[in-house]
């Protein structure tokens, strides 16, 4: 079995210390802040961390096997209306998608599944690659509107590069 030299764990552990800062902008802030309607992302704070969860929860199920569907996942506006319990639900996740990006094998596996995430149920064709990486890209683009609906709100959420966040830095001089 062919293995990939990408190492889609490795860079969702970046994932994971980015959106823990994220996460910890977000609970410094008055509930409305998490809920005021934005004109971006999802609308809102609220909805843009909750679809990005449930996209990597429907992401780490099709990369298993699974056809799922919005109505299957543990992460809407409904299920998840307050940031804390949402906040927990999705860090006792993380160990579940690490796993099975570190356990994804040949990136060029085929994976076929019916996607009924938006308004017309689509055939989507991909390999287990493409949802890696669309799972790590998926999350950094809506991380960014979620800081830019921060900054919005007065909050100075700023730099969560990679390089930022992991790259070893020592004074010179």
């Amino acid at each position: 079995m062919n293995t990939s030299d990408v190492n889609f764990a490795h860079f969702f552990d970046y994932l994971l210390k980015a959106r823990g800062r994220l996460l910890d902008w977000v609970r410094a802030q008055p509930a409305a802040v998490y809920t005021r309607t934005y004109p971006m992302g999802m609308g809102s704070i609220r909805a843009t961390l909750v679809h990005t969860a449930g996209a990597e929860w429907a992401y780490v199920e099709r990369l298993t096997g699974k056809d799922v569907s919005i109505g299957d996942s543990p992460f809407t506006v409904e299920r998840q209306p307050e940031f804390e319990p949402f906040a927990a639900a999705w860090e006792r996740r993380a160990p579940l998608t690490r796993q099975a990006l570190a356990a994804l094998g040949d990136p060029a596996r085929p994976i076929e599944f019916t996607s009924r995430m938006g308004p017309k149920a689509m055939r989507v064709r991909t390999t287990a690659g493409g949802i890696g990486g669309q799972l790590l890209f998926h999350e950094v683009h809506h991380r960014a509107q979620v800081m830019a609906m921060l900054r919005q709100a007065g909050v100075a959420a700023e730099n969560l590069d990679y390089s930022v966040l992991l790259f070893e830095r020592t004074p010179i001089g």
